[in-house]
């Protein structure tokens, strides 16, 4: 059976494999045009190929390229991916290596003219491309192979029960290669679980709303499907059905035709000959999440690193201040609404909310005299770096809050959950334009900046997010 984990397996495998014996190709390539003809004191190519130099680098390039096969997200998604994306990606992979590898190796090769440098270059780059692609390539046909032979689908639901409804489902199931299939349809009037338990429609079952959510895990969905009568209708009762949808957290592609009545996130892709709108997920490609995550851990070690004595010193002025413990640890909801402990600097007196959660507002009894100074310059939030190390944050995304408050925040502005596609943050465009919170309501505001985020998410906006907030922390912006 071919699952993601297993066809990733693969592809890593068949990277590391093809990449080394790219490499062996091209040292044999090396050794016949620059140590021959330079009359090196080696006999054989295996005397060649023993020194440590010539070792290592067959240990650390590969390496070195897996990577780059990693950061540019190829690993990401391997079942269902489009061989287009395949071919480019392994291309822009090769070149970056290949101009890596000559800075790093090559460079300094006893080469007397620049066309020979070029012509070298020229040969890893190809060797890297062609002996890489082949394996990848006869990795994702023996997966497409797979699909049309039914042992690998994409579960999805359409919404609605009209000839729309059924149009959208059998161009999806036309297209080979993808592995869509539907597998019920909709009813957005049922109002519970029981209603039309009985139903059929077009040779499917008929199921309510509830039902997507109580069974989404065991059906193992990949979409939500609106065709085209729904996605045109009124606009309050499309927004009604999308506010219904969005807790799901599956992906909601909708007809372009409702283009003019959604302004939520938009991601216009071929699905299967269709056009559809992804409105529900983060505009955020492969590589720049990868690159994004690398970014993270290597900021937050070198910040914890650089910043030990300051948060030694602040913890130290924490004991001296007040009773209590020096971190404060609260059970927050993150990626994919997993919960984890935030850590941050005490800021307020111990057993602060005796009664249950309450939101700090301006002026705030709870909030001790350093308490105060360390919300101003927001050093209360350093201790998260650990969080970022953990996977359990990032440097830049929306900020997490508790449960207690998400529940209000969704009643208000279901959308609330489309920000759960992301790692939270320690800052965010929200806590940039908004600051803190000391409402629901005001949460619902700072929501709809880490809205546009998802919609504009890259590693530019996310610098230019830190920039501001650095500007922020300098200028004791933060309360």
């Amino acid at each position: 059976m071919i699952t993601e984990k297993r066809q990733r397996i693969r592809y890593v495998a068949g990277d590391y494999l093809a990449t080394s014996l790219a490499w062996f190709l091209f040292n044999i390539i090396r050794y016949k045009q620059i140590v021959v003809p330079q009359g090196m004191a080696f006999p054989s190519f295996s005397a060649y190929y023993s020194i440590d130099p010539v070792i290592l680098g067959q240990i650390f390039f590969p390496m070195m390229m897996m990577a780059l096969y990693y950061l540019s997200g190829y690993y990401n998604r391997p079942l269902f991916r489009s061989r287009l994306d395949e071919l480019l990606t392994t291309v822009s992979t090769a070149i970056i290596g290949s101009v890596i590898i000559f800075f790093l190796a090559l460079v300094n090769d006893p080469i007397p003219d620049r066309a020979s440098n070029i012509e070298l270059v020229t040969i890893l780059f190809a060797l890297l491309f062609g002996v890489v692609y082949l394996v990848r390539l006869s990795i994702t046909i023996y997966g497409l192979k797979n699909i049309n032979r039914g042992k690998l689908t994409r579960p999805m639901v359409v919404i609605g029960i009209n000839n729309d409804a059924r149009r959208l489902r059998h161009r999806m199931e036309s297209v080979q290669g993808r592995g869509h299939k539907v597998v019920a349809y909709v009813d957005p009037a049922a109002g519970d679980s029981t209603h039309n338990h009985k139903k059929t429609f077009d040779g499917l079952p008929v199921i309510s709303l509830q039902q997507v959510a109580d069974s989404k895990e065991s059906l193992g969905l990949t979409a939500l499907l609106i065709p085209e009568g729904i996605s045109a209708g009124k606009t309050a009762d499309f927004s009604e059905v999308l506010n219904s949808l969005f807790p799901l957290e599956i992906p909601i592609l909708v007809s372009p035709s409702s283009l003019q009545l959604v302004s939520r996130l938009q991601n216009l892709g071929d699905i299967a000959g269709e056009p559809l709108i992804d409105i529900c997920s983060a505009r955020i490609s492969d590589s720049t999440r990868n690159l994004k995550r690398a970014g993270d851990l290597a900021v937050a070690s070198v910040a914890l690193i650089l910043l030990s004595p300051l948060l030694a010193i602040i913890a130290a002025l924490i004991k001296r201040d007040s009773k209590g413990p020096v971190f404060y640890r609260q059970e927050r909801i993150g990626y994919h609404k997993k919960p984890f402990k935030i850590i941050k600097f005490r800021t307020m007196v111990a057993d602060a909310e005796p009664s249950g959660p309450r939101l700090s507002s301006e002026g705030d009894t709870r909030v001790t005299r350093l308490g105060r100074f360390m919300r101003k310059y927001r050093l209360d939030e350093l201790p998260q770096f650990v969080n970022v190390l953990r996977g359990e944050m990032s440097l830049v995304g929306p900020r997490p809050e508790r449960e207690f408050f998400i529940r209000q925040i969704l009643k208000k502005a279901p959308y609330y959950s489309l920000l759960h596609q992301v790692r939270p943050g320690i800052t965010s465009w929200g806590m940039v334009k908004h600051g803190y919170a000391s409402s629901v309501d005001e949460m619902v505001e700072r929501a709809r900046f880490d809205l546009i985020y998802l919609e504009n998410i890259s590693l530019m906006v996310d610098l230019k997010i830190l920039l501001h907030t650095v500007n922020t922390v300098i200028k004791g912006r933060g309360v």
